[in-house]
């Protein structure tokens, strides 16, 4: 292991501990998602501090999907998580696993609990079930079907896996303690009849174990050594031990908990994200505005931006509440650091220069990155007619409009300094061109007559660019808690959250663009073209300045 110099987090200072004392010979950690949808940002921490551990201590760490529930479960949520973990830079240790693979040891155990007096099966109905179960501040109360013998249950749980009771005729349960202070210890459910054909065992099974039964077994079976789960399992550990100390396991974890994440504006249920996807407020579940992995993916959220967020907001044992600006500084550091610069004009408007030769075009010198040598230098074609932004010419304008005014004069970014002339206008008095010229000698330097440009602007040359489409995208909530108490979360949507604008102009290059490939549009933001998008569509990662106001480096 490499020593850090940053102090170690409460999870690695235990995990030191227990490999120093000879206590855990080897860490294994594991990543387990259950296959039901795509994995959010508070996934991205479980995945960066279960694999990061691994990799701190010289250990391994497992993907294993917990997939119990037929129903819900799909194959391409199983590909997206593994495209979602090598893309944040991570490698499993051997072959993805699943917890259906040990469906038939989990039955055999299951058998062991009943033959032991431990577990029984129920008939009582979900309302009776929930009637019986008691409260936070009332005990439960015995099923009448708690003391069916060993042989009786045996032979009902044969017949719930031979398919002879209908769903919800009965379930498996372990034989506890309905009066235990911690509710998850009142006889839980181990098994339920689905009769569902599951993506992995087809219809071999009919009945499928619990989360709460299945998981620990996985992790005994699996050698895992430290059990790494968020704060809402914390309840469950004295159940997880349980079965532990109540089968014959071939290992005996332990499970450690750590404060989920939870970022404001953003909603992270996976049952309120897939209502999101399937009622169409969003492009599917890799929507530039989804918190979903892929979601950032697609906007231009690069993987070093999301582990360096991760570590930011450290390992505690407490859950709280993130600001999403953190996460956002993240990436426009990132960004700004490494992502290429371009010119786009998101609002063409023409500029004639008058006094610039009819035919003439040159190709003007523009560097990647200011700071960034490895970021090749481009050529920017420059010729009589240019695009530059609506926004940047007025007609008049006070002084603290710094761009181009008639009669004034601005420097065209790695370009000459122009003055404006004239607007050009329709009938309807629109403007939809100007006149300006050129002012001799102004390429990399300033004019000598000593009438400086009032600002720089960024343009495209008319002839030779490119056009595409560019998406805006914002906050998809408005409200810091979009599904804080009894609101409806879908009331928080923010309607702005997406802005589409076609017919943008860019420079040339840009035209060879890959999907996901992050630029600067100068002056503008950070875009990455889509990958979803046959056409070329270039999506806004961040903005070039923060919440404070504070820009980075353009």
């Amino acid at each position: 292991m490499n020593e850090e110099t940053k102090p170690l987090n409460f999870l690695a200072q235990l995990i030191k501990q227990d490999l120093e004392s000879g206590q855990t010979r080897g860490l294994v950690t594991r990543f387990p998602p259950e296959p039901n949808g795509y994995l959010h940002i508070g996934h991205a921490k479980s995945i960066c501090l279960n694999f990061g551990l691994a990799e701190e201590f010289g250990g391994r760490c497992n993907l294993r999907f917990d997939d119990t529930n037929p129903a819900k479960e799909d194959q391409e949520y199983i590909d997206a998580i593994q495209a979602d973990v090598r893309w944040l830079g991570y490698q499993w240790d051997g072959e993805v696993k699943y917890a259906s693979a040990y469906f038939e040891q989990l039955h055999a155990w299951a058998q062991h609990l009943i033959a032991q007096g431990h577990a029984y099966v129920c008939d009582l109905s979900a309302d009776e079930a929930r009637e019986y179960r008691g409260t936070l501040k009332a005990p439960g109360k015995n099923s009448p079907y708690r003391e069916r013998t060993p042989e009786q249950n045996l032979a009902l749980f044969a017949k719930m896996r031979a398919g002879e009771f209908d769903e919800g005729a009965c379930v498996l349960r372990a034989k506890i303690d309905m009066a235990h202070g911690n509710i998850n210890m009142r006889d839980p459910i181990l098994y339920r009849i689905r009769k569902q054909t599951h993506h992995q065992t087809g219809d071999a099974w009919c009945i499928y174990p619990t989360y709460d039964f299945a998981h620990g077994q996985e992790d005994a079976i699996e050698g895992i050594t430290h059990s790494i789960c968020t704060l809402e399992f914390a309840d469950h550990r004295p159940l997880y031990e349980w079965f532990i100390q109540h089968l014959p396991v071939p290992s005996q974890p332990k499970q450690y908990e750590f404060g989920r994440l939870n970022l404001n504006y953003t909603v992270t249920s996976k049952r309120k994200l897939k209502q999101l996807v399937d009622e169409g407020h969003v492009d599917g579940w890799n929507d530039p505005r989804m918190p979903t992995i892929a979601g950032f993916r697609r906007r231009g959220y690069t993987p070093q931006a999301i582990r360096k967020f991760c570590q930011m907001i450290g390992v505690t044992k407490a859950d709280g509440v993130v600001d999403v600006a953190m996460l956002e500084h993240a990436i426009r550091d990132d960004l700004d650091k490494n992502a290429p610069r371009a010119m786009c004009v998101l609002h063409p408007l023409k500029v004639a220069l008058t006094n610039y030769p009819a035919t003439q075009t040159e190709l003007l010198n523009a560097a990647g990155h200011p700071h960034n040598e490895q970021l090749a230098p481009r050529q920017l074609p420059f010729s009589r007619e240019i695009f530059i932004d609506q926004e940047d010419f007025r007609e008049e304008a006070n002084k603290k409009y710094k761009r181009l005014v008639l009669g004034k004069r601005v420097r065209l970014r790695n370009a000459y300094v122009i003055e404006a002339d004239k607007a050009l206008k329709n009938a309807a008095g629109e403007i939809i061109g100007v006149e300006a010229r050129i002012i001799e000698g102004t390429l990399g330097k300033d004019p000598s007559d000593d009438i400086k440009p009032k600002g720089v602007i960024h343009w495209v040359d008319a002839q030779q660019n490119i056009e595409f489409e560019v998406r805006l995208y914002e906050r998809l909530f408005n409200y810091p808690s979009p599904d804080a108490g009894d609101k409806n979360f879908l009331d928080s949507i923010n309607p702005d959250s997406l802005a589409v604008i076609t017919g943008a102009k860019g420079e040339i290059g840009l035209g060879q663009a890959v999907p996901e490939q992050a630029y600067q549009f100068e002056r503008e933001g950070y875009f990455c073209r889509d990958s979803k998008s046959a056409a070329l569509v270039f999506n806004r990662t961040i903005s070039l300045r923060d919440s404070m106001g504070k820009a980075a480096d353009e």
